[in-house]
């Protein structure tokens, strides 16, 4: 390619509402066009990498074995109703209607648009397993669309769907995909950690998130540098800072805490440790039967120094349909204002849930259930009863004992770009998608289903891989992977030879290479490529021709390599290997 015949539009600052790194650089690389909130078009610049990210996906999915297909981005309402997701999904799945007043959804995903396949397809087991993909534009209606291509509305998806006539089955198909995830990543020259899960709103029964590892990451990893466990801050296990509860050793006081109502202030006044306070926070959980509408009331207990997990609350029985309590309602369950709540004597029953780090907690203090007072020296059993309940509540914190016993944990941040979940019969349950067995009995379809946010991994990778130049582009989805940059083309019979010949040479090798014949200044001609981050470049000048050299410089590198003009394409080729 020729850059007079290529479209570059670089700018020298980004626009005002240009969020994070990724997002600037992609504007000032001129790659994305802002049409709207959350909505871009892609630039030649931006769609080559985009392309390349699917060539690498397709391929990979491909030899794993998936079979390529494209279902439609409008869907009809219909099918997400048979699956309750019409109205779980809220306000982020988009509906319209058409003429005749029939309802659709633009996709945010396609379960059930697949599962609505494969029923009317499959009939028996001899046509297992199966699994379907297709790299497809999806729509989100994002509350708040910001940073770019991270969280915006349309984006391009890889998704794709394995059936398989039983739960090992299943799981094998998953495995799969999990080792091609991993091969993509490899390929995409990114650093990345595959996490364990929580399902979400995909429902089923296990999943792996695939993260890019960049400081600015909006996600917490947690790891155990000794081990091979991995978890998401959603999923990551807790345990007990202590194994066993140690003996009460303090007597009861309610001394006066007035205007503290927080853990740190309380433990400020009394001067003790903050890990030595339990904070309570009030649910409410809803119950209709015959048109009548009851309250469960539950006190969820945290040592003071950690954070309230609210993904694992949702999971502890009879909690999925929680919400805070209000404060009148706290009012009347416990008799006194929020700030000051606590497991001794509440005004009316509760049910107490304790993360498992303050079940085994003595001598603690907590809310009095009077306002401007605690308790100090608190115990189980013999100050209040046994919690009801106990249950992992609460975030991990680096330095906590990594659940596999193998070592502590550690966090690190990262970004969301995959995800590989194990739905099982979610939706084909939900759908009656049956298959016949090796009896000639109907029997659910196993599924799992596998995404890639292709066009987010721009970002993620740019978040990942820049300096205060511009963007450093991994080679294999670099928008070119070398750049020739010749010095005064139009006035040196020799420069533009000796770039010519260098650019067929490339071109013939398979290298992806764009030759700068727009006759800029130097100093303009290095400052774009810096930015648009081109990996490999070639400086082709007078000077150094004359002396039977050219200068190659990475993207990377602090100052360029003199290298002879017979040896250069050898060792470009040796570079983009590395």
């Amino acid at each position: 390619m020729r850059a007079s015949r290529f479209f570059i539009s670089t700018l020298k600052e980004a626009p005002s509402d240009a969020e994070i790194v990724s997002h600037q650089l992609m504007m000032r690389a001129g790659m994305i066009k802002r049409l709207g909130s959350g909505i871009y078009t892609y630039m030649p610049m931006g769609l080559k990498i985009i392309r390349k990210v699917e060539a690498i996906v397709r391929e990979e999915m491909n030899q794993s074995g998936a079979v390529e297909l494209l279902m439609p981005l409008i869907q009809p309402a219909e099918l997400w109703q048979e699956t309750g997701r019409w109205d779980k999904m809220g306000a982020e799945l988009l509906r319209i209607k058409d003429r005749h007043g029939r309802e659709f959804a633009f996709q945010p995903t396609a379960e059930e648009v697949i599962t609505d396949v494969v029923r009317s397809e499959i009939k028996s087991y001899r046509q297992l397993p199966l699994n379907f993909y297709h790299i497809q534009t999806k729509f989100r209606d994002e509350r708040r669309p910001r940073f770019g291509l991270m969280r915006g509305r349309e984006f391009t998806m890889k998704d794709a769907y394995s059936f398989d006539r039983d739960l090992a089955g299943m799981q094998a198909s998953y495995q799969i995909m999990y080792d091609a995830y991993v091969r993509i990543f490899n390929r995409f020259g990114l650093k990345f950690r595959a996490v364990a899960a929580d399902n979400g709103a995909i429902g089923g029964t296990g999943s792996h998130e695939f993260h890019v590892i960049a400081s600015t990451g909006e996600d917490a990893l947690v790891y155990c540098p000794t081990s091979d466990y991995a978890a998401n801050m959603e999923a990551a296990e807790a345990l007990a800072l202590n194994a066993t509860r140690p003996a009460a050793a303090q007597a009861l006081s309610k001394p006066a805490t007035p205007g503290a109502t927080k853990c740190e202030q309380v433990a400020e006044q009394l001067g003790l440790p903050l890990s030595q306070t339990v904070k309570t926070l009030a649910l409410t959980v809803e119950n209709e039967q015959d048109g009548k509408v009851t309250k469960q009331y539950f006190m969820l207990l945290l040592r003071g120094d950690h954070e309230l997990n609210e993904v694992k609350v949702g999971k502890v029985a009879g909690l999925s349909a929680h919400r805070f309590s209000t404060e009148q309602e706290i009012l009347e369950v416990y008799g006194c204002v929020p700030g000051y709540l606590g497991p001794i004597n509440t005004k009316l029953p509760v049910t107490v849930v304790a993360d498992r780090t303050v079940a085994n907690m003595a001598d603690f203090v907590c809310g009095a259930n009077e306002e401007g007072y605690h308790y100090t020296g608190a115990n189980w059993g013999r100050d209040c009863a046994e919690p009801q309940i106990v249950a992992d509540l609460r975030n991990v914190v680096e330095g906590d004992a990594s659940p596999d016993g193998k070592g502590v944990l550690a966090i690190e941040r990262g970004i969301e770009v995959g995800h590989v979940f194990q739905l099982g019969t979610a939706y084909s349950a939900a759908m009656k998608a049956t298959f016949l067995d090796e009896n000639g009995k109907p029997a659910p379809l196993q599924m799992g289903c596998y995404g890639i946010g292709v066009t987010r991994i721009l970002g993620a990778a740019i978040e990942q891989n820049f300096d205060d130049k511009g963007i450093i582009w991994p080679t294999a989805i670099a928008p070119f992977e070398l750049v020739l940059c010749p010095m005064g083309m139009d006035r040196s019979d020799a420069v533009r030879e000796a770039a010519e010949q260098l650019y067929a040479q490339a071109t013939a090798a398979g290298i992806d290479v764009i030759l700068d014949d727009r006759g800029q200044r130097p100093g303009q001609m290095f400052a774009d490529w810096e930015l648009i981050g081109v990996p490999h470049r070639v400086v082709i000048g007078d000077r150094g021709l004359k002396e039977g050299n050219l200068e190659y410089q990475g993207r990377r590198d602090t100052e360029a390599s003199v290298v002879p003009v017979a040896e250069i394409l050898a060792f470009i080729q040796g570079k983009m290997a590395q």
